[in-house]
């Protein structure tokens, strides 16, 4: 299981400089400008073989002109809530503030680890002047510049050395997810698989909360069902729930084999739906699309062929999904999704031989070789499968770099028409045959 990384801090301090630096991306926009993040962005950063989730937040502000200054702050508390750590950024050059005191005070009383970045220190003397945050009272200071990256390697040393061991049951059974956005049907659907009112159902979106563990043992099935359970009173549940429910998804995605992925059928395919999609790819999780209510569909002879081909079109090019038509509230097909479920862990475990893959796969290969480049003619040799928990490939080859990411869809393509890997990310990679 991964963890969840916050990076917080007032408005200005290089945040999203940083989070650029560890994701190495550039999801986050930097400027000058304070305010300038108001969406929250996702990425995922490893260090030293451990992976974890980073989320850049907005700038901490109070009192400003700014109309998004309360959903900013708002935002910034739930992320303080959620996350399993935080790092507090500040910034050297202006030196300690009295916003900086104002989110320390939050973040001690969060009792969350925290780990204090002092940014922007470029040279010798600034490192002099670092000493002035100890009065946070929030322990060690770890002094970076995000813009050149110095110093970042020891804070992702300390940081990776205080993560957890995994949290997960230890029984060796499939782990299936239950996600999605608020008010599609996630708790219906694991009320009706057990039997019970485990979880809280409620219009109101967002009653749900904490990441719970169901086994399941019925109908010859055995598996841990994950949901977000949990429930505070209406007059509480004030919070961003689009950023709730993105944090809960994020966990019940990393601590998953299989997402049973629900979606409201009057809805269809949203953005965020898209969103949450691709963080089951990075997390190389199988999946299952749940279309719900689809009693309130008015059908006719071609109605679920059309529905799933417009859902295939917004997927590509992973279109290579499960997908199945329910109604929670009717029990329509609701033990047809676990079947399904279980069969995309199968596949996900899958080993194919090397003897199978080239005997399937070589005269593909043969009949439609990658184009030449640069004048060189390039050849794959043979494949063969590599050891890991999910399915990954290599392809040998005498020029493996001038192979295009089109012809890696092509072997992705026959890959799956002779071997069922449905609902299961896979990768492909091109290496040197010697």
């Amino acid at each position: 299981m991964s963890n969840i990384v916050a990076v917080i801090g007032r408005p200005n301090v290089g945040k999203s400089t940083l989070f650029n630096r560890l994701t190495e991306s550039r999801k986050a926009i930097v400027d000058p400008t304070a305010g300038v993040t108001r969406d929250r962005h996702y990425g995922k950063a490893e260090w030293n073989g451990k992976e974890f989730s980073l989320i850049d937040t907005g700038g901490y502000v109070h009192g400003s002109e700014d109309a998004f200054e309360g959903d900013i702050r708002k935002q910034v508390k739930i992320a303080i809530d959620e996350a399993f750590y935080i790092m507090f950024v500040v910034d050297v050059e202006t030196g300690l503030t009295d916003l900086d005191e104002e989110v320390a005070k939050i973040l001690r009383k969060s009792k969350k680890p925290v780990f204090v970045v002092v940014n922007k220190c470029d040279n010798n003397k600034r490192l002099l002047d670092i000493n002035e945050f100890y009065g946070l009272g929030l322990g060690d200071l770890y002094p970076v510049s995000a813009a050149n990256g110095s110093g970042t390697g020891e804070l992702l040393d300390a940081l990776t050395a205080a993560f957890k061991q995994d949290l997960m049951p230890e029984v060796d059974v499939p782990k299936i997810a239950i996600v999605g956005q608020p008010n599609v049907g996630k708790s219906s659907l694991l009320n009706a698989l057990i039997g019970e009112e485990r979880s809280i159902v409620n219009p109101l979106a967002g009653t749900t909360r904490d990441t719970i563990y169901t086994r399941y043992k019925s109908f010859g099935f055995d598996f841990y069902l994950i949901d977000t359970a949990g429930l505070r009173k209406k007059k509480n549940v004030h919070e961003d729930i689009e950023f709730y429910a993105v944090l809960r998804t994020i966990r019940a995605i990393e601590e998953c084999d299989v997402c049973i992925f629900m979606i409201d059928a009057q809805l269809g395919l949203s953005a965020q739906d898209l969103n949450i999609f691709h963080l089951i790819q990075t997390n190389r999780k199988g999946v299952v699309f749940v279309v719900n209510k689809w009693d309130l569909i008015e059908k006719d002879n071609h109605t679920v062929k059309t529905y799933t081909d417009a859902m295939h079109q917004k997927l590509a090019p992973f279109t290579d999904v499960p997908i199945i038509f329910t109604s929670v509230t009717e029990k329509q097909r609701v033990l047809k999704s676990l079947e399904l479920a279980i069969e995309v862990c199968q596949n996900r475990s899958k080993h194919i031989s090397t003897s199978q893959l080239n005997k399937f796969m070589l005269p593909h290969v043969d009949s439609n070789p990658p184009p030449a480049t640069k004048g060189k003619l390039i050849s794959i040799k043979y494949i063969t499968q590599l050891p890991g928990k999910t399915p990954m490939f290599a392809c040998f080859s005498n020029h493996p770099n001038y192979i295009k990411d089109s012809y890696k869809r092509y072997i992705e393509n026959k890959m799956r028409e002779h071997f069922n890997l449905s609902g299961v990310p896979i990768e492909i990679f091109f290496r040197e045959s010697k």
